[in-house]
């Protein structure tokens, strides 16, 4: 089992918690979809820095993504997680959870619902 350090984030300076907890009970950041390198992400960020850097890294994927391509893209192969993240799985509108393309090429495939967001 590993000690909870805290650390100053590399881009914004605040302090977090970070490391994991046990086996069970694993860092925050594992939330995250894996699609950093470690060279990319430099030292560790804090929760709202490394979501933010993890946004922007979504949009420039997507960007590439076409209906055409959706069947084979990589978010699919991921590994699978319950843990939805606001912001980048989904947003609320009205009450309502509204998902975004990121949520949907995870699945893998479309729902057929007529989703707003699907990239299929």
């Amino acid at each position: 089992m590993n000690t909870i350090k805290v650390k100053l984030c590399s881009n914004c300076g605040n302090s977090f918690d970070c490391g994991d907890i046990s086996q069970e009970k694993k860092c925050w950041c594992n939330d995250f979809p894996p699609i950093f390198n470690f060279s990319e992400a430099g030292d560790c960020l804090c929760p709202n820095c490394f979501k933010n850097r993890c946004s922007i890294k979504i949009e420039a994927y997507l960007a590439t993504i076409s209906p055409e391509t959706a069947l084979n893209n990589k978010a699919k192969n991921l590994p699978k997680t319950n843990h939805l993240i606001k912001g980048i799985d989904y947003y609320l509108e009205n009450g309502n959870y509204v998902f975004k393309a990121w949520f949907h090429l995870k699945r893998g495939s479309c729902c057929g619902n007529g989703c707003r967001h699907c990239p299929y």
